[in-house]
């Protein structure tokens, strides 16, 4: 078996990532000059980001990393960093599929590999996922040209194949269709890729570290993906100014001359590509005891984690950190370190619940663990020493409870802060007594509170109430077939599907009969080479599928004083905060105006993060004017623009209020002319009218007939409660006949 080194072609010079650590992510303390020049490589240099990533290298069976934080805190940059310092890979040169030469029994559909077979030494490849990417690219499928000229059933290696030993990175993972995800997630889980389609049947090894990026103003993935990423960690800048000032002048000095910024951190990734490759020959020396193990399983039981993910992702990292750190044992530390890690994504129950943990509860439960806290034995293999991660427990002895859960770390805004504060069914309950106590008279609504406007704080004759429980809602669609981003509301031409017919194309999943079919009558004209059809370019046939489009679905919510009742507007708030549940799941855009007062707003930009529009709704305060008017017409102006911006992108406008219109003698006819205009656009509305009571005006309705809109009472937007009305009016009938 000989030995040769693959030569890459010439690559620019990538950010080191050693200049990354610690010091653009908000890290405790970045590794100093004099730190590099020593090549001490330990913990100090590591804040979340950089620590997650390299467990996740250390032992790939961890599950990923998914790494969430504003825009411009070097995410990108670290992850591409990354692969340049890890150890190289040693493969065979005629493998596509990149097996491991050393282990015997590891296969490859381009195998088997004698003795004799060249075997060569590459870096790790780092392989990025476009968004857009479909499913024949990242699992392979039919090779087309060789199928067509030469009849032969050829596999074409898809992007898991080329990621195997290495990196799969996707940027923007938020934003990626959910099986799409999915695909990658089980990949990764289960270390092989299976293809079967196209007459293709083959089976391959994918074991490769999944790292993805986001950014949660644009959108949040969903608690069932958010579970199968192995670590999650959160990064901002940082707000110390000389650390902000030492990125900057890192980056200035990268731009001004890539290779001598290089070659400064030359030390340093050398250090740690060392370090890495010891800790992966040392991962399965580390001695995982029963009592780690049951400490492991009384934190994610504390912690009430769904399923048994979290305890075997935990059980794993820990092993990963402690190689890392040099034990030979899991200690109370290697825990701790990886509990923060792999356990607060998984806390979560729907995108509104803030990521946490509640570390005077871990640090309660790691204190009664009988573990060791400190290394047992000094690190290996010349190592310089760790830092021992301080660790409350270890300070305040044994097991001190918590007396004050609205305080600390699991105070107000953690994990532990659900006991701050009334529930919010009491609040609610008193509101209505309120309202039943003080009944509202629905003149006062027409007069503007002193300084009432839209968006003003509460206070001067405006109120702010919660919403109640979430409900699942009536699915609303839009009308028509669209062709808009992969989703799950409306009717639309997609990648995959329903099989719906076919079309001319070169791209795209292959319609074979419809391919033989268009070749079939042209064989006259054409010379056959003994009796074989002869099929060329201009026959082939895409399959043409529908599926489901997402939408951007617009609310223009009436925050004026004739909804301004208690019970009304939690009423209507409840409504728009489950419509709101239901386009994060659909993977909706979502935008929100809001009108009173003197005018409208728009309170939210089309975004993917129902979370900032969850958070806008809640501080929404009701009172003064209507100006209803102005509401549509800001609606108008923002369906315009993003019709510029995103053709595809099919809207949904969602109109919540009463239909009354105030603030002139021409309000009315006003918002009349307004509801024209938005008709005008040809988009799909729904009018929710919040009106309520014995006495009602039916505005709203009138309102939907100007808006070409299909009109829905606020209490049938419940499609429990919908149903059931439907169902009593069924029985009803029967009944009567």
């Amino acid at each position: 078996m000989s030995l040769a080194i693959e030569r890459e072609p010439q690559m620019p010079v990538h950010y080191p990532f050693s200049a990354v650590l610690g010091c653009a992510a908000g890290g405790d303390q970045a590794l100093d000059d004099q730190a590099l020049d020593d090549q001490a490589v330990d913990d100090r240099g590591l804040d979340d980001m950089g620590l997650a990533l390299i467990l996740s290298t250390i032992a790939p069976q961890i599950g990923g990393v998914l790494i969430r934080g504003e825009k411009g805190t070097a995410k990108s940059t670290a992850v591409r960093a990354l692969a340049a310092v890890l150890p190289p890979l040693q493969v065979y040169a005629a493998d596509r599929f990149s097996i491991d030469p050393h282990d015997p029994e590891a296969t490859s559909p381009d195998g088997p590999f004698g003795p004799g077979a060249e075997v060569m030494s590459r870096p790790v490849r780092l392989v990025e996922l476009p968004v857009g990417a479909t499913e024949d690219r990242v699992l392979g499928s039919l090779h087309l040209e060789r199928a067509l000229a030469q009849g032969k059933v050829e596999y074409e290696p898809g992007l898991l194949a080329r990621a195997h030993r290495g990196i799969l990175y996707v940027d923007e993972v938020n934003l990626l269709h959910d099986h799409l995800v999915d695909l990658l997630l089980d990949a990764a889980a289960m270390g092989r890729a299976t293809v079967e389609r196209d007459g293709v049947s083959i089976e391959h090894a994918a074991r490769f570290v999944l790292i993805g990026t986001m950014n949660p103003e644009e959108g949040e993935l969903r608690p069932q993906l958010l579970d199968r990423f192995g670590l999650t960690v959160e990064v901002a800048a940082p707000r110390d100014p000389a650390q902000r000032v030492e990125v900057v002048r890192r980056r200035i000095a990268y731009d001004a001359d890539p290779a001598a910024f290089a070659a400064r951190f030359a030390a340093a990734e050398r250090a740690l590509t060392e370090r890495i490759e010891a800790a992966q020959g040392r991962l399965t020396e580390v001695h995982l005891s029963d009592r780690a193990l049951l400490t492991i399983a009384e934190l994610c039981a504390a912690f009430e984690v769904d399923g048994l993910r979290a305890d075997i992702v935990l059980a794993r990292a820990a092993v990963a950190h402690a190689a890392w750190t040099g034990h030979d044992a899991v200690t109370r530390a290697d825990i701790r370190r990886a509990a923060l890690l792999a356990l607060p994504h998984r806390r979560r129950r729907n995108p509104f619940d803030a990521p946490g943990l509640d570390e005077e509860l871990l640090d309660y439960i790691l204190a009664n663990a009988d573990l060791p806290p400190e290394p047992p034995d000094p690190p290996k293999d010349g190592q310089s020493p760790t830092t021992p991660e301080p660790s409350e427990s270890e300070d305040d002895g044994p097991g001190q409870p918590d007396s004050d859960p609205g305080s600390g770390p699991g105070g107000n805004g953690g994990a532990g802060g659900e006991d701050a504060g009334p529930p919010e069914s009491d609040a609610l309950d008193e509101a209505q007594a309120e309202a039943q106590a003080n009944p509202h008279d629905p003149r006062d609504d027409e007069r503007p509170p002193a300084g009432g406007r839209a968006g003003s704080p509460a206070g001067s004759g405006e109120s702010v109430v919660a919403a109640a429980t979430p409900f699942r809602p009536t699915l609303m669609t839009v009308r028509g077939l669209g062709a808009g981003t992969p989703g799950k509301r409306s009717r639309a031409l997609a990648t995959f599907g329903r099989r719906v017919g076919a079309t001319a194309g070169d791209s795209g999943s292959l319609h074979l009969v419809e391919t033989l079919m268009a070749a079939a009558g042209k064989q006259p004209v054409r010379e056959r080479a003994q009796g074989r059809v002869q099929v060329c370019g201009e026959d082939l046939r895409i399959a043409v599928r529908e599926g489901r489009e997402a939408n951007l679905v617009l609310f223009c919510v009436d925050a004026s004083g004739s909804m301004a009742a208690r019970a009304r507007m939690t009423q209507v708030k409840t409504a728009v905060l489950s419509l709101l549940l239901d386009a994060y799941r659909r993977r909706d855009k979502v935008a929100l105006i809001t009108f009173s007062g003197q005018g409208a707003a728009l309170a939210l930009p089309p975004t993917h993060s129902v979370e900032i529009a969850a958070a806008r709704l809640a501080e929404l305060p009701a009172g003064g004017r209507t100006p209803l008017a102005e509401g549509l017409l800001e609606a108008a102006r923002v369906l315009t623009r993003e019709r510029l911006r995103d053709p595809r992108l099919r809207p949904l406008l969602v109109v919540v209020t009463d239909g009354r219109a105030t603030g002139g003698r021409d309000a009315v006819a006003r918002s009349r002319r307004a509801a024209d205009q938005v008709a005008s656009l040809g988009v799909t509305s729904v009018v929710i009218d919040g009106e309520d009571g014995p006495l009602r005006l039916g505005l709203a309705r009138v309102l939907a007939g100007h808006l070409q809109a299909e009109y829905l009472p606020v209490a049938q937007v419940d499609a429990a409660a919908l149903t059931g009305s439907v169902h009593r009016h069924t029985l009803q009938a029967r009944g009567a006949a």
